[in-house]
């Protein structure tokens, strides 16, 4: 596979792993005043790791599991009579979509939370918790030459390009492109990883529009190479070992997973 115009593309800086990656997409948000037993059963049907609880438009809570069993069930009290007010975990601890994991790792460390809403311009769009901190692993970077096709835009769909992925891991991929991707664009990624026969078919959205690759000063030309990163989703099972097992034999032998 040969890259547009057979052109090289330039080595990139390695892009620290961000809160997004790694996080739980979507929030169920409710009022204070629903009951501990309505909580419970949303809380089963959408298996969110948590509720986010607005109370008023200042006051903020958490309600998981584990404070209905221990503030609720252990105490002998009756679900149904209860608001999710009076058990709710406060403050939450909100964090930007785009700042780096290793903040967010600080941010827990340094206020006790197990878990965190993830806001983008303010809205909350997802949760991490402690959990996808203890399953991340750095990005690697690469060079993994990928056809990307552009999906669920009729005026784009069945675009197809030859780019290139410089940085990989089992959550998303920073790709090389001539062609400029903007934020939600969704892709399909095919691509092969070194050392292993099958391809790999994996769906993605553009996190950011891309960032150029010629130095700042340089003037604008059409040739322009665009930095995009893309999260992966519905990733398989399957896909998900093979990226998750090429990271780790890819790590340098003095790296420390923490």
């Amino acid at each position: 596979m040969t890259n547009d115009n057979d052109k090289p593309f330039k080595a990139t800086h390695l892009i620290p792993t961000m809160v997004a990656h790694m996080m739980t997409p979507g929030v169920v948000q409710i009022p204070g005043d629903v009951s501990v037993s309505e909580a419970a059963i949303l809380l089963n049907r959408e298996q969110a790791p948590c509720l986010l609880i607005k109370d008023t438009d200042t006051q903020f809570g958490l309600m998981t599991s584990t404070d209905i069993v221990k503030k609720v069930v252990a105490q002998g009290l009756e679900p149904h009579d209860i608001e999710v007010r009076t058990i709710m975990t406060r403050p939450v601890q909100f964090i930007e979509y785009n700042v780096a994991l290793a903040e967010a790792s600080t941010l827990m460390m340094a206020t006790g939370a197990s878990l965190l809403i993830v806001t983008k311009q303010n809205q909350p769009v997802g949760v991490l918790s402690v959990e996808d901190l203890m399953l991340s692993l750095p990005r690697r970077g690469t060079r993994i030459p990928v056809v990307v096709s552009v999906i669920g835009r009729a005026s784009k769909q069945g675009l197809n390009y030859n780019a290139m992925i410089t940085q990989l891991s089992h959550v998303g991929a920073l790709v090389e492109s001539t062609t400029k991707i903007l934020t939600g664009t969704h892709v399909v990624l095919a691509f092969s990883i070194p050392g292993q026969n099958t391809p790999l078919t994996i769906r993605g959205t553009a996190l950011t529009d891309g960032v150029p690759g010629t130095e700042p000063n340089a003037p604008s030309s059409r040739d322009s190479i665009w930095h995009v990163d893309i999260q992966f989703t519905d990733l398989s099972s399957t896909d998900l070992s093979r990226i998750r097992a090429w990271a780790l034999q890819t790590m340098p032998p003095s790296s420390n997973l923490s």
